[in-house]
């Protein structure tokens, strides 16, 4: 079997179990994936791929056990390159980074100028996405490191390491009557249409639930992926909106006004996350303590220690 064909069953899955999909993401050609498939599972003597009427419909029950070791040892490859890299060139390299719009817009800008004046040999890829998108980028192989708030489904192959707390305000028109309340009040926010951040972001799940929990049922008249997309609408008078308090910025939010609203939602955890089997560059390790100083070269190693350990089972 070849390195190849793991990463077209990978791929398969990645895009729904089409087949059309796959090959173009791979850059190859339809029947050429279908090909190596049936090599692969001519070799293994069994189904990979539960079928009907030539489409693939899902993994068979010991596809699901193939898939997981593809998925190992595809990841275990690019750990092993970059180990090739790193003893070749030093402190040359590549460093891709799966982050949210809110972090490349607001949190990661100091960090990436001083991380390049402090490594001028070292390219850095930013690659954009929801959480779920970002964190599938390091799961294959595809981002080094994603930096982005919670995720709905677990990824066992990661290690998430809590970095810092966003908290929230209330953000509208400087005008906007929630303003000038003398107490903010989930009561008083419920009484105006609210622009929201999209259902795949935690920053929404966490303000729905602060409502929820009060016994309310705000009026969201619009979702947005990003923060600066929520703000636009705002300042048109559509509504108000529930952001994190670093997305306001008073000089060029000059339209819009904040309140404080930390005692009324929780605040959103921002977590780096990384394959339980990277391999840790030093300049990757520098990026990391940079966005986060706390997560030191040892804390790192540990908990990529930890997971490892407990994925062997060890004590």
């Amino acid at each position: 079997m070849k390195l190849q064909q793991l990463r077209y069953i990978l791929e398969i899955v990645r895009q729904n179990n089409h087949l059309s999909a796959a090959a173009e993401a791979l850059h190859t050609s339809q029947p050429g994936v279908s090909r190596q498939v049936q090599l692969l599972e001519a070799e293994l003597g069994f189904e990979v791929f539960l079928r009907t009427r030539n489409r693939i419909i899902g993994p068979t029950e010991p596809g699901r056990l193939v898939l997981d070791i593809a998925k190992r040892v595809v990841t275990d490859m690019a750990a092993l390159k970059a180990l090739k890299d790193d003893v070749n060139s030093g402190a040359h390299g590549t460093l891709t980074i799966g982050t949210t719009h809110t972090q490349a817009r607001y949190v990661l800008p100091r960090v990436i100028e001083e991380f390049v004046r402090s490594h001028p040999d070292v390219q850095l890829v930013l690659r954009q996405g929801n959480p779920e998108d970002i964190c599938a980028m390091v799961d294959a192989a595809e981002a080094d490191i994603a930096i982005g708030t919670d995720t709905v489904n677990a990824l066992p192959n990661l290690v998430k390491l809590p970095c810092f707390a966003l908290p929230r305000s209330v953000v509208a028109r400087r005008d906007h009557p929630i303003l000038q309340v003398p107490e903010l009040t989930l009561e008083a926010i419920a009484g105006y249409p609210i622009i929201s951040y999209d259902q795949r972001y935690s920053g929404r799940w966490r303000v729905m639930k602060a409502f929820k929990d009060a016994g309310l049922d705000p009026k969201i008249i619009l979702s947005a992926i990003d923060a600066d997309v929520c703000k636009t609408y705002i300042e048109l008078g559509l509504g108000i909106g529930v952001l994190t308090t670093i997305t306001f910025d008073p000089k060029r939010d000059s339209e819009l006004g904040a309140r404080d609203a930390s005692h009324l939602f929780d605040p959103s955890t921002i977590f780096i996350s990384l394959r339980a089997n990277t391999y840790l560059r030093g300049y990757m390790l520098d990026f990391i303590r940079a966005v986060a100083p706390k997560l030191t070269s040892a804390v790192v190693r540990g908990a990529l220690r930890d997971a490892n350990a407990g994925r062997t089972g060890e004590a």
